[in-house]
């Protein structure tokens, strides 16, 4: 998760027993460890009294450096330390006006860059200098395959548990972003019974609006086991509620699942773990594969592969001839299963 610099726990681990240090830098793709580490400074350094005067929260399109570091050089007035907060710090434009802060910077005073979406040059000698004084963070987006690990420690962290078709069915509506998955997650915790500790399809499908048995996660189980009727059930139900269930977002679904399996024919091992490991899958999934391959041989495979990315050009006004999605996608699934 971290690339340079320390890992959110040992970040964590320090801030919790006060050991802090100077200069935060948190930057990268993924919000959410940036915010949990800056909302934990903000609310844990200070007692309530102490922030009213000395914290300090600015945003990046609001100021520059000239005044972010002015504020960081001020003493505190009712606490050891002031702290600074600077958030959105990806829109600030002078960054090597701090360099001189860097240098001598004030002990009393812990300075945290919110940097989102993106890292600064880690070659700059701020950024360099930065990472010997104080903190580097950089919080990287989690792929697809480690969404499936990433939900089931949160769930343990809540002292819940949830299985692998819940599971899929999260990560296949709310996608990689860790924040909207985290919040959709304390959603449905406060939805469990006081006699369960289970999150389970139907709690998600009543309290998130997916359906626990028509959705891609379930589409793509019809196809491995080839039920011809459970997959046209779901097709149809897709067409009557094309909002939540566009082309656009059920194709890289179809063509990742095929993908892989044309990766697992050609696998020389093809062991649980092997094949875990190759795919980047949940070895939960590996048996999904291993019966895939019974139906759709290699040849077969590749045919599909090709149909589905004919299917997304048609889609998008390539040769279509005015054919709508919903034909589109009945015409794949019958391709697909025949």
């Amino acid at each position: 998760m971290a690339k340079q610099g320390v890992s959110y726990d040992q970040v964590m681990s320090d801030l919790r027993r006060s050991a802090y240090k100077p200069i935060y830098l948190l930057m990268g793709e993924e919000a959410y460890y940036i915010d949990k580490i800056s909302d934990f400074i903000q609310a844990n350094v200070l007692d309530e009294n102490q922030r009213e005067f000395d914290l300090t929260v600015v945003y990046g399109k609001d100021t520059d450096m000239v005044n972010i570091v002015n504020a960081a050089k001020r003493y505190p007035m009712m606490s050891p330390y002031q702290v600074v907060i600077v958030k959105e710090a990806q829109l600030i434009k002078n960054w090597e006006s701090l360099q001189f802060y860097i240098n001598n910077p004030l002990k009393s005073t812990i300075l945290v860059f919110d940097y989102k979406y993106g890292t600064p040059d880690k070659r700059k000698k701020w950024v360099q200098d930065i990472s010997k004084l104080g903190v580097v963070f950089e919080s990287d987006k989690l792929r697809d395959y480690e969404m499936s690990a990433w939900i089931n420690s949160y769930a343990r962290s809540k002292n819940v548990t949830i299985d692998e078709k819940t599971i899929g069915m999260l990560t296949e509506f709310l996608g990689t972003d860790l924040s909207k998955v985290a919040n959709e997650l304390d959603k449905l915790l406060l939805t469990i019974p006081a006699n369960s500790n289970r999150i389970t399809p139907e709690h998600v499908e009543k309290n998130i609006g997916i359906s626990k048995d028509f959705n891609v996660f379930e589409l793509q189980a019809a196809l491995i086991e080839k039920k011809t009727l459970k997959a046209n059930r779901i097709i149809r139900y897709f067409a009557d509620n094309k909002k939540n269930n566009p082309m656009v977002m059920v194709l890289p679904q179809l063509f990742n699942l095929f993908s892989n399996l044309m990766i697992y024919h050609y696998l020389s091992d093809k062991s649980q773990g092997s094949v875990a490991s190759e795919l980047k899958i949940n070895p939960y999934f590996v048996k999904q594969y291993e019966q895939a391959a019974k139906n759709y041989g290699a040849w077969k495979t590749m045919n599909i592969i090709s149909w589905i990315r004919e299917t997304d050009a048609r889609g998008k006004g390539v040769d279509s001839n005015a054919v709508n999605e919903v034909d589109l996608m009945k015409e794949l699934i019958f391709k697909i299963l025949h």
